[in-house]
């Protein structure tokens, strides 16, 4: 049974996602182990105490870095013997010390089809902004591994869906996480924990 720990910053619905999958027996070989979040008081901490999962707060602001907020993140997931890091709506910056210890074991999810829409300033209704302004037909999510590179990390899987024409950010932005993110995500970290993901250069393979 492989420990995951989810990294959040508000909400939590991806979170949320995560824990009715469980909840649903779909997460094989896997438990959410603890919920980290980097601001106080958010509700994805209510979320995790609602479903009786350990939680903790590593705020930003009490490191006067990035590096060393990730090298108390780090030494946390030890910690708890975490085998997979999963980002879910983690707005905090990390560095290299996390993927040094957590090499293609840390999964994030995007609100976009990567390459599309993606790196610095793509986050929240920023990418739903930009896919309407582009005029793309379809959009939808991505699941990926995390490195250094923001958004560049192998992908996982990613899902598409229809852009219509009287469609808003919010309303683009919460088909996307109905129909695309809220699935995808819980059978990637199920794929990660059944060991049926591989990487090889930037492809992964999801072995049968």
């Amino acid at each position: 049974m492989k420990n995951i720990a989810v990294l959040v910053s508000g909400g939590g619905t991806n979170l949320q996602a995560l824990i009715d999958a469980q909840g649903r027996r779909e997460i094989v070989n896997g438990k959410i182990s603890i919920v980290i979040s980097s601001a106080p008081g958010v509700h994805a901490l209510e979320r995790a105490q609602n479903a009786g999962i350990l939680s903790c707060v590593l705020d930003r602001k009490n490191y006067p870095s990035s590096r060393a907020m990730t090298v108390a993140l780090v030494e946390k997931l030890k910690e708890q013997s975490i085998d997979v890091v999963v980002m879910a709506g983690f707005m905090t910056i990390v560095t290299k010390e996390l993927f040094e210890v957590y090499n293609n074991a840390v999964i994030n999810i995007h609100p976009a089809l990567i390459p599309s829409f993606c790196g610095k300033g793509a986050y929240g209704l920023h990418v739903h902004e930009q896919a309407l302004a582009y005029g793309v037909k379809v959009s939808g999510a991505t699941v990926h591994f995390v490195n250094e590179e923001c958004d560049g990390g192998p992908i996982i899987l990613q899902k598409a869906v229809d852009v219509l024409p009287d469609d808003t950010p919010e309303v683009l932005q919460r088909r996307i996480m109905e129909q695309c993110e809220w699935k995808l995500l819980p059978q990637a970290v199920s794929l990660f924990c059944q060991d049926r993901l591989r990487v090889e250069g930037r492809t992964v393979r999801i072995l049968p």
